[in-house]
């Protein structure tokens, strides 16, 4: 089984209304700042407080999450605040797509040094945060895989022409 389609709006928009504070990452940020990017995935940093982490565990109840394991329709998984912070990384299937969580992606020292230059953007009434374009290209630089190599390339020059969400700020 291949990759279930994303639906972004709709999955940020669960996490949203539980509460959940993080920071969107990775390929959906890079096409969120204007990248030719296609993702298949959402990747989010959460804050690690034991109260956010517990409404983070709500919206994955309600999301329906599973481990994904690559195919089928995932693992099932019990889950709550603590044990998720357990985890470091979290490869999920959703009812709206595939959802990464990533609790400090390399480069960075998590959600509070990527939400201290997030930028908060709306997308069909649904309010979240985005890592800065610079965070990003830090995050795939320091993570070395090739698929992130691919694409620092035009990631850094989007930034050396101050193509981003930043840049539409008054």
């Amino acid at each position: 089984m291949a990759e279930p389609a994303l639906e972004a709006t709709q999955l940020l928009g669960i996490l949203s209304r539980h509460g959940v504070r993080f920071v969107v990452i990775g390929g959906l940020a890079a096409a969120l700042h204007g990248a030719p990017y296609q993702t298949v995935d959402c990747d989010i940093t959460p804050d690690v407080s034991s109260d956010n982490l517990s409404r983070l565990s709500a919206a994955l109840r309600e999301l329906r999450a599973r481990v994904w394991t690559g195919t089928g329709s995932g693992l099932r998984f019990e889950h709550d605040g603590r044990s998720l912070r357990d985890g470091h990384v979290w490869n999920l299937v959703t009812k709206h797509g595939l959802l990464d969580l990533s609790f400090e992606p390399a480069g960075t020292g998590g959600y509070g040094d990527l939400a201290a230059r997030a930028v908060t953007i709306d997308v069909e009434g649904v309010r979240f945060a985005v890592a800065a374009l610079d965070d990003v290209v830090r995050c795939k630089q320091a993570a070395g895989r090739e698929k992130d190599e691919r694409v620092l390339p035009l990631l850094r020059r989007m930034l050396a022409e101050g193509i981003n969400l930043a840049s539409d700020d008054p």
